[in-house]
């Protein structure tokens, strides 16, 4: 049933300049219900809906082992592997399931064994192939022909999860972003038993609550980041084996770290071999036709949302990660890619009219709408958020309310801001009304995951905001004692722009593997053009070890600051409420609950006894980026307890005068005393 006004939804109740487009999100909604509809057939939920990693791919019963694939195309598929020689034989011989696309193959346990390694050889009409099946859960490379094959994995005692019922924090959610691979010092591929040993306890001691790995389900090609999936349903075997990551999982819970994955289900890699580019004679099983079956920018093909196996498969592999491997929720990649027919490539977004004209793909906004019901259905407390730039309404809004479903979006404008901001204005032009409302400026009601800089801007290609502030210095004036006036900028503007970014959180914050500390290298991973180096796709953990050099003033101020933030009790259901600025001195203050920002972002004039209107109370010192800790200058005595003065002007409204010394280039949180 179609909504009436007697009930709209919420989306268009809470901004009156959608309501002209109220046809087109309410149209959307409805699309959503009837799919729920048609998907359960009005007997299951959608969670026994999405079941398919059950059914499908290879499973070990009590007596036998049982494979299925979906392959409408095939009329032929036979199971090869090293039991076989990789021959064809009568023995492993798929048949098809009566009226369906599924074929089915049944074996006794004594032919496969823990680790073999199989595929399936493909016929159809006019052509054959060998392919890996679309729902197998490993697939390994060897390492000296560089084969991709799937692999039996049925260890005789599997990982069993130790935490149970685990339920993440988030108030707020403070993610590191990390992708295991490059997560060590060595120059070489980090597994995850090393990422589990030697950087989980770094995220812990941090402070952060929720591990975001990248690069989980498995592609070919290690440099792209974890982008060009090949295998939705294997963890990357490059870094180790399924029990090995679930062990992960399960430590970093006991460490009360929420962990979700990068989910890549905006696209797939072309490869054949490896891949569902043409799994069974037919190129647009999973993906659409014609040309919109590649991914104009990304050599990469695209899933046809409105095929409901396609979007089986996809639900399907959501519970998947949750359930197998205690995901707690996940960041979707490409939703922008997802949700317009033009990819969001080229195209402005300046006004409503341009969400609802007809450019979208309503089978994309359906399936991620379902995702999203789907997930919080299977787990209530997952998290999850879209990396979404065109600015969507709704999408971080509930289903019932007329949204997308997701929890938070990626604030993807912010580290833009940065980067424009730092690279074409000097320190004395920078206006903190303008950085104030671009940290603030949000959608009423959707939550955001703010942030300085993510991978993007570690690419080679790009830059960080350490190497934009300080460049080549970096590598000549780090040293403790050596520090020129570049070196000394980077250092005070790095803490000063994350103090601002985090304390202005609205739902959560973000920060990439090493960034905390001002990793000072690009993302380089090893490809022919650099001599398939691992020099730049790793972190140097040595450098914030290394009390000597200066890196350790940044990661120790970034555990600092996430300690502050977690002092002040429900921290993100305060309101940043604004208390002055002046963009001709330069300086920006707000509260926060109990706490008070203060920013002096003039690179040379220091102030004296500036003061702010604030509660009558005492107010202390609790983080200074000035500090000596944290490669300051030390110019204040934050041992000293702030008073507020008394104004008879003031008096009625229980207010006074804070006055501070505000060294130039610094900033300084205190807390009222209650």
């Amino acid at each position: 049933m179609k909504n009436t006004a007697k009930t709209q939804l919420t989306i268009l109740k809470n901004d009156e300049w959608l309501r002209p487009f109220a046809p087109a999100i309410e149209g959307r909604h409805q699309r959503v219900a009837d799919k729920i509809q048609q998907l359960t057939r009005g007997k299951k939920t959608l969670a026994d809906f999405a079941d398919g990693h059950l059914y499908f791919g290879l499973h070990k019963m009590s007596r036998e082992w049982v494979l299925r694939e979906w392959a409408p195309n095939a009329t032929d598929i036979y199971l090869i592997g090293t039991f076989n020689d990789w021959k064809e034989t009568e023995e492993y011989r798929f048949k098809r399931v009566p009226g369906t696309g599924n074929w089915e193959i049944r074996l006794p346990l004594s032919k496969l064994h823990h680790q073999d390694l199989y595929k399936m050889s493909v016929h159809w009409n006019g052509g054959q192939g060998e392919r890996i099946p679309a729902w197998c859960r490993r697939v390994v490379q060897d390492d000296v022909t560089k084969i991709f094959s799937a692999q039996v994995w049925a260890p005789a005692k599997p990982y069993e999860m130790k935490k149970k019922n685990f339920r993440p924090s988030k108030n707020p959610l403070l993610i590191y972003e990390a992708h295991v691979g490059m997560g060590q010092d060595k120059e070489a591929v980090g597994t995850y038993n090393e990422f589990r040993e030697n950087v989980l306890p770094r995220v812990v001691a941090d402070g952060y609550n929720c591990l975001q790995l990248m690069a989980i389900q498995e592609h070919p090609y290690y440099g792209s980041f974890g982008y060009h999936v090949s295998n939705f349903f294997a963890p990357s075997s490059r870094f180790g084996t399924p029990d090995e990551l679930k062990q992960l999982i399960d430590e970093a819970h006991a460490e009360g770290l929420a962990v979700i994955m990068d989910l890549v289900h905006s696209h797939a890699v072309k490869n054949e071999l490896e891949g569902l580019g043409n799994l069974c004679g037919d190129p647009c099983q999973y993906f659409c036709s014609g040309d919109r079956r590649e991914h104009p920018a990304w050599d990469s093909l695209c899933f046809d949302y409105g095929k409901n196996e396609v979007i089986h498969f996809l639900l399907s592999n959501c519970k998947y990660w949750l359930q197998e491997f205690g995901f707690d929720g996940f960041r979707f990649d490409g939703v922008t890619s997802m949700m317009y027919y033009s990819h969001g490539l080229g195209q402005v977004f300046g006004g409503y009219g341009d969400y609802y004209n007809g450019s979208q793909d309503d089978d994309a906004i359906c399936y991620l709408t379902l995702a999203n019901t789907l997930i919080h259905e299977v787990k209530p407390e997952a998290i999850t958020i879209a990396e979404e730039v065109s600015g969507m309404p709704g999408l971080a809004l509930p289903y019932k309310d007329g949204g997308i479903g997701f929890d938070y979006r990626l604030a993807m404008n912010i580290p833009d801001y940065w980067i424009k901001t730092i690279k074409e204005q000097p320190d004395e032009y920078w206006k903190p009304s303008s950085i104030f409302w671009e940290l603030t400026n949000r959608r009423e009601g959707e939550k955001n995951i703010s942030y300085c800089e993510s991978h993007d801007q570690a690419l080679v290609g790009d830059k960080t905001i350490i190497f934009r502030l300080i460049d080549a210095d970096m590598y000549w004036h780090f040293k403790k004692g050596d520090e020129n006036e570049m070196a000394r900028r980077g250092i005070a503007l790095h803490k000063m722009i994350r103090l601002v970014t985090a304390s202005t959180m609205n739902g959560g914050y973000l920060n990439f593997m090493g960034n905390e500390f001002g990793h000072p290298e690009w993302i380089d991973f090893p490809r022919e053009g650099n001599g398939w180096s691992h020099k730049y796709a790793r972190r140097q953990w040595n450098l914030m070890d290394n009390k000597e050099l200066c890196y350790h003033y940044l990661g120790d101020f970034d555990r600092d600051m996430l300690s502050v933030i977690k002092s002040e009790r429900m921290f993100q259901k305060k309101k940043v409420v604004e208390i002055w600025h002046n963009d001709d001195d330069q300086i920006l203050a707000f509260t926060r609950g109990h706490l008070l920002f203060v920013f002096n972002f003039s690179p040379t004039r220091s102030y004296t006894d500036y003061g702010f209107m604030l509660p009558h109370g005492t107010y202390h010192v609790v983080l200074n980026t000035d500090a000596k800790a944290y490669g300051g200058f030390g110019f204040a005595d934050d041992s000293v307890p702030h008073f507020t003065n008394y104004d008879p002007l003031l008096e009625r409204d229980g207010k006074g005068w804070l006055k501070l010394y505000l060294p130039a280039r610094s900033a300084v949180v205190l807390r009222k005393e209650e």
